[in-house]
């Protein structure tokens, strides 16, 4: 983007100020060239805390298999719920399946399902 060399005049009030804008682009006082990236490392998203009753033993596999991965049971429900919203909404891919050849189906269920015969 070429630089702008437009100063944004001084107003005396905000009725002036609005006028202004109400006729001209911000995008004519805006100079590209200043912008930096910045990086906010202390900036957490805000987590709200939840009381969720769950059977025993969904949450007794839970406990499983977060050990199983080493991490925190909770942390792990929360992948779970978050890759789940994911595929509800579309935004996450599921896993490529692999096609399988009629050669190899028939393989799989014997020698008369590839004939067409029932077991």
């Amino acid at each position: 983007m070429k630089r702008m060399d437009n100063k944004i005049p001084k107003f005396k009030n905000e009725d002036e100020e609005r006028k202004f804008w109400a006729t001209h682009s911000p995008l004519d006082y805006f100079d590209s060239s200043s912008v930096r990236r910045t990086l906010f490392p202390n900036l957490k998203p805000s987590l709200k805390s939840i009381s969720i009753r769950l059977p025993a033993d969904m949450l007794a596999e839970l406990k499983v298999l977060a050990n199983k991965k080493d991490v925190p049971y909770q942390s792990l429900a929360k992948i779970y719920l978050a890759r789940q919203i994911a595929l509800e909404r579309g935004t996450l891919s599921r896993p490529a399946r692999k096609k399988s050849t009629r050669k190899a189906q028939a393989q799989e269920d014997g020698p008369n399902d590839a004939a067409g015969d029932t077991k």
